[in-house]
């Protein structure tokens, strides 16, 4: 598991992105959580809780990158379930997600920010 010490502005560097290959993720320890950092076809970078919902199990950063349409994903590896690595919301069912974190990359460097805030799933009827 990868991770460093927060800077000022509290935004982790994890890794430089080169040490990420594409299409697949890696694990940290990012203000205090098991996160993962996944680096895409075309080198966006994105950060999810590493904790599979349904389990609990830290196991995303493992997980499948690909994409549904525009939307890029992670499919955990014990279920196949897939996540938007935008938000954290499963694909298939929008009421399960895992927290997503800000991510960017800073002269090469991947850094991991704040949890980011997600709107209620609203309910079905």
């Amino acid at each position: 598991m990868t991770g460093g010490t927060a800077v000022p502005d509290g935004w982790v560097p994890v890794c430089r992105i080169e040490q990420i290959r594409r299409e697949t993720g890696v694990a940290a320890w990012v203000h205090g959580e098991a996160v993962a950092v996944f680096r895409t076809h075309d080198d966006q970078v994105h950060a999810l809780g590493n904790h599979d919902p349904r389990t609990g199990a830290s196991v995303l950063a493992r997980g499948i990158v690909g994409s549904r349409g525009d939307e890029p994903f992670v499919a955990s590896p014990l279920h196949k379930e897939p996540f938007g690595l935008r938000d954290g919301v499963c694909l298939d069912d929008p009421t399960v997600r895992t927290p997503s974190f800000e991510a960017r990359v800073v002269d090469g460097v991947v850094e991991v920010g704040a949890r980011r805030l997600v709107p209620a799933v609203a309910e079905v009827p």
